[in-house]
C-alpha cells in the first residue's frame, strides 16, 4: 500500500500535534532569518551574501505557503468526510494531490528560471571585469610607452632608470642567494 492510497487522517490529534510542531519550527526558522537579515545589515556584505539571505527568505516563504496549503487542504478534506464521507470525495482529494505536485513542479521551474537570471547576471559582471582589465592593461601600455619615450628623449631620466633597473636586479638576485642558502642550510640541517 502506498502513501497515496494509506488513510490521511486517522486522528484529529495526530493532525493537531503535526500542525502545531512545523507552526513551531516555521516560527522558529522565522526568527533565523530575521537575525540573520538584522546581522547581515549590521556587517559589511556582499551580493552574494545578501542573495544567499533573500533565498532563505524566499525558501520560508514557500514553505509557510505550502504549509498554509497543505492544511486548508487537509482541513477541507477532513470538513467533507465529515460531512459527506464518500469514496468519491477520496478521489477528489488524491486528485488535488496530483494538482499539488503540478504546482510543485510549476514552482521549481520558476526557481530554475530564477538561478538561470542569476547566472546570466553572474556572467555579465565577469564579461564587464574582463573589460575593464583590458582598458587598465592599456592604459598600463600607455604609461610604459610613455615613460620610454621620456627616457630617450632625456638621458640622464634613461640613465636613473637603467641604476634603478639595475639595482634592482641585484637585489633580487641577493635575496635569491640568501633564500636558496636558507633552503639549502634547512634541508641539510634536517
Amino acid at each position: 500500500m502506498g502513501w497515496d492510497s494509506a488513510p490521511l487522517l486517522t486522528c484529529d490529534n495526530i493532525f493537531d500535534t503535526m500542525s502545531v510542531e512545523i507552526e513551531s519550527i516555521l516560527g522558529n526558522l522565522t526568527s533565523v532569518n530575521d537575525e540573520m537579515a538584522d546581522l547581515l545589515g549590521s556587517v559589511n556584505t556582499t551580493a552574494s551574501m545578501r542573495h544567499i539571505c533573500q533565498r532563505h527568505r524566499d525558501i520560508l516563504q514557500d514553505y509557510t505557503q505550502e504549509y498554509c496549503k497543505t492544511k486548508s487542504n487537509i482541513q477541507a478534506f477532513k470538513d467533507r468526510e465529515e460531512l459527506l464521507g464518500s469514496v468519491h470525495q477520496v478521489n477528489s482529494f488524491k486528485n488535488g494531490l496530483n494538482n499539488r505536485k503540478q504546482d510543485f513542479f510549476l514552482k521549481e521551474n520558476e526557481n530554475i528560471m530564477g538561478a538561470d537570471g542569476i547566472t546570466n547576471d553572474a556572467i555579465s559582471i565577469a564579461m564587464a571585469t574582463k573589460e575593464n582589465l583590458y582598458t587598465q592593461r592599456g592604459g598600463l601600455a600607455g604609461i610604459t610607452n610613455k615613460m620610454n619615450a621620456i627616457s630617450n628623449k632625456f638621458p640622464m631620466i634613461g640613465s636613473l632608470m637603467n641604476k634603478i633597473n639595475v639595482r634592482s636586479r641585484r637585489d633580487s638576485i641577493i635575496i635569491a642567494g640568501v633564500i636558496t642558502g636558507c633552503l639549502i642550510a634547512l634541508f641539510l640541517l634536517s
